[in-house]
């Protein structure tokens, strides 16, 4: 389990995000819990990259209606889609493609940006057709906004 919190002026460490806060209900009170304390790369822009991905799933409709939509697994044909896996040869010696993780401790700040950019190209290719990507762009800053 992995979470982000945020220091306060009180000095104590408040869950970062909705999700963060809901991994946060899994530890009971009392339970002794062991965190290791990690710096992260650029806590805003990580925002930034998932208020897109939240954004372009809400609105992604699926051509399949029969298959259950998966926001886990849209996240992760994004990463692919924007050119950003592992080849794995399986022990049949067919390969299999895995998104990169992005994770702070495994995708470098640059390397990141390059996610993003690329990521926006595939959400416009495949899920908002009709937008540019100064548009999307504004729609993530007003998104941003509003959390």
């Amino acid at each position: 389990m992995e979470a982000f919190f945020i220091k306060t002026t009180a000095s104590t460490l408040v869950p970062a995000t909705d999700r963060d806060r809901e991994l946060l209900k899994h530890i009971k009170i009392g339970q002794p819990t062991k965190l290791t304390f990690k710096r992260v790369r650029n806590y805003e822009f990580h925002k930034k990259y998932f208020a897109l991905l939240d954004y372009a799933y809400d609105i992604w409709e699926p051509e399949n209606e029969v298959a259950e939509k998966n926001r886990d697994q849209f996240r992760e044909d994004l990463i692919i889609l924007a050119g950003f896996y592992i080849r794995l040869t399986r022990l049949d010696n067919t390969t299999r493609i895995k998104a990169k993780s992005i994770s702070f401790g495994s995708m470098s700040e640059d390397e990141f940006e390059k996610l993003y950019t690329k990521t926006l190209d595939v959400v416009i290719k495949y899920v908002c057709r009709n937008y540019t990507a100064d548009v999307l762009r504004d729609i993530v800053a007003q998104l941003e906004d509003f959390e």
